[in-house]
């Protein structure tokens, strides 16, 4: 089985993403970082295993990850190509829209997900806009666009 996303070394390795990001345990999803372009995309793994919280109740016997969790994997790609771009200000951007998410496929323990986020707009240095997807082994699990906007 040969995987082209496992790369030997990262653009960003875990503790980097840990510096752009301010998310902690348990909602750090993003593994590690293996391609990036500055302001524009960045392609991300998160490696899905069975010790993480939500497959306790995720379902007992049928463990998936959730949905949301997904969308939330793919925004924090997101949100790492817009901390590497400079001239936007410091501070934290949060959801501001989903559109067309759709689900393809279930994500389970043992799964990779690779995700891939591409900067569609920003507008005013405040709001922002990706194209964003997630595939398991080449298949697609997950896609939409994902709006951002900077809080005060």
């Amino acid at each position: 089985m040969s995987s082209s996303a496992t790369p030997s070394a990262p653009v960003l390795t875990s503790e980097q993403i840990q510096g752009l990001l301010p998310h902690r345990y348990p909602f750090a999803l993003v593994d590690r970082v293996i391609e990036h372009e500055p302001g524009k995309r960045a392609v991300a793994i998160k490696n899905v295993t069975f010790n993480e919280p939500q497959f306790q109740g995720h379902f007992p016997g049928r463990p998936l990850m959730p949905g949301v969790l997904i969308v939330e994997a793919m925004a924090q790609v997101g949100g790492l190509i817009v901390t590497q771009m400079p001239d936007l200000p410091k501070g934290l951007f949060v959801f501001a829209g989903i559109d067309g998410v759709r689900f393809r496929r279930p994500v389970v323990p043992g799964d990779q997900l690779v995700m891939t986020c591409e900067l569609l707009s920003l507008k005013r240095q405040r709001f922002g806009k990706v194209k964003a997807e997630a595939t398991v082994d080449g298949q697609l699990v997950c896609s939409g666009e994902l709006m951002f906007s900077l809080v005060d």
